[in-house]
């Protein structure tokens, strides 16, 4: 199809690619900080990263050490751009360039492949706000929004013939790439082998297994410019103190329940109608006779299919990483639609209309939702107006049991206490070799790190949270100046005891601990009672 010399529709347009990128921005323009449910914890530890240095009580809370591993994308990006933009702003830019790079990734790839950009590629666009991005997995959001663009340009490259630039460009890229996040990495490598597959197979004009079998030698030869960063994941893997397990192969449920979460965020009705509006397209090109498959990106999605199947929950204690895999598979495969030579002129200008009214109405609910988290989070944050630069504050923030469809993005907002007022915070994430900062507060006992700062009404099957009455009675008071309550669940109000209210509001409270008062007694069997499930009414 490059040799199509027809005039553009106006969906192929470089101003509407341009329309479209902007319009991606448009969720994160009212918020201060992005409303991604792990983003705050990761701005805490850019401030420690920043200035650990400087304060020497946060050498005593967190040791921070620059390790080589492969998820130090923004990490490494807040170091230049804090300095010009402070810590706040150059993070949300940051996080602006991920929906806006996965727009013009999804676009730029289907230009390459299609020779125009079809119709139906629009239906993929709004995965710049999928779940693994709300989520906050920010370092592996960027990646992959990298790695869609680099996978343009790797096709762009071959389909002219300019392999030495490309490997040239991809050698160290792809080093840089895996520094970002070792996904990103991982899925350019997926993608840029089905394209050489295609590519190698078609030149050679032959059929049969083993002509698919010389493509697959050649395509391998010609992936060697990404291979690079295995040695470096050999030297992180190798390296000391580096834990995490690999764990939880084959939950085809799970599996299942992610491809459904794709566009989880707010209104569950209209999220999983998102998710049935993208599989009714991607059926459109099975039955449709108008419609059809490239074969290039759809083997790219059955690939990305299969890695899917075979990937873990758990790798190398990062959780989730299947799941974080499933929009972007789908958004593959629905860049690979086209319509046949035969569709009229209005049937695409038909599909491309409908395409552009469910980007709006995804980006329009998008921005509605952020706005209201946004606004949650100016009402928790006015207590850090009330603790001092420096504190020891311990969090506890409400969670419901099972998995509520609406996350209430609040899970690490107490890290904007360590981010704003350099206050030690017990959601920091502590996994040596998976990220550079550990905790080293030994008086904060079991209060230390990520989870603690989760609590619940009742104990939770299969969960580390605490329930609140149990948190409350247990955190090490000597340890802590402050106690900060982000809407928690009903608990007991005698272990308020020793606590002094310095602000609130509703339920969230911010106390002062009160050391000279008597500590709170109370057996563990008291509170095992207090926290377990009631049982249902008949």
């Amino acid at each position: 199809m490059q040799g199509d010399t027809a005039p553009l529709h106006w969906w192929q347009t470089r101003t509407f690619v341009a329309v479209m990128a902007l319009v991606a921005l448009i969720p994160l323009l009212r918020p201060e900080i992005a409303p991604l449910v792990d983003l705050p914890g990761h701005m805490g530890r850019y401030r420690v990263q920043l200035e650990i240095g400087e304060h020497p009580w946060l050498r005593d809370w967190y040791d921070f050490s620059w390790q080589l591993i492969g998820n130090l994308g923004i990490d490494l990006l807040v170091i230049p751009l804090s300095k010009l933009f402070g810590l706040e702003l150059a993070v949300k830019l940051i996080i602006m360039t991920i929906p806006l790079m996965v727009v013009t990734g999804y676009l730029w790839i289907a230009r390459e492949v299609h020779g125009r950009i079809p119709p139906t590629a629009l239906f993929a666009l709004p995965i710049a706000y999928s779940y693994p991005i709300q989520f906050g997995f920010v370092n592996f959001a960027l990646s992959i929004a990298i790695a869609l663009n680099a996978y343009a340009l790797w096709l762009r490259l071959g389909r002219l013939g300019r392999l030495r630039l490309r490997t040239a460009i991809f050698v160290p890229f792809s080093c840089a790439l895996w520094l970002c996040h070792t996904f990103g990495w991982g899925v350019l490598g997926v993608l840029a082998f089905s394209g050489e597959l295609i590519r190698q197979h078609d030149a050679r004009g032959q059929h049969g297994v083993k002509s698919w079998i010389t493509a697959g030698f050649h395509a391998g030869l010609g992936c060697l410019p990404l291979a690079l960063p295995l040695l470096l994941m050999v030297a992180w893997r190798s390296g000391e103190h580096v834990g995490g397990q690999t764990a939880d192969w084959f939950d085809w449920r799970a599996k299942l329940r992610w491809l459904t979460m794709t566009f989880k965020d707010r209104w569950m009705t209209f999220d999983i109608a998102s998710i049935a509006v993208v599989l009714l397209i991607l059926f459109k090109g099975i039955r449709d006779p108008s419609i059809e498959y490239s074969r290039n990106l759809l083997l790219s999605a059955l690939f990305l299919l299969l890695v899917y199947i075979l990937l873990p929950r758990i790798v190398f204690g990062s959780a989730y990483a299947d799941m974080r895999l499933a929009p972007f598979m789908l958004g593959v495969a629905v860049i690979a639609l086209r319509p046949k030579p035969g569709l009229s002129m209005r049937g695409s200008a038909t599909l491309a209309a409908l395409g552009l009214a469910f980007v709006l109405a995804r980006t329009g609910a998008t921005t509605v939702s952020f706005w209201m988290f946004a606004n949650d989070y100016d009402r928790e944050l006015k207590a850090l107006e009330r603790v001092p630069i420096g504190a020891r504050l311990v969090s506890f923030v409400g969670e419901q049991c099972g998995n509520p469809w609406v996350m209430s993005r609040l899970e690490h907002l107490p890290a904007i206490a360590l981010e704003r007022r350099l206050a030690y915070t017990n959601d920091q994430w502590s996994m040596a070799g998976a990220q550079l900062l550990t905790t080293r507060y030994l008086p904060a006992r079991r209060f230390a790190h990520d989870p603690s700062q989760i609590v619940t009404s009742v104990q939770c099957p299969r969960e580390w949270w605490r329930p609140i009455n149990m948190a409350m009675a247990r955190f090490p008071r000597d340890a802590f100046d402050y106690v900060w309550l982000i809407r928690p669940p009903p608990y007991d109000p005698r272990f308020n005891e020793g606590l002094v209210p310095i602000w609130r509001d509703g339920t969230s409270v911010l106390f002062r601990v009160d050391h000279g008062a008597p500590g709170i007694k109370v057996s563990d069997e008291s509170l095992r009672l207090r926290s377990r499930p009631m049982p249902a009414p008949f």
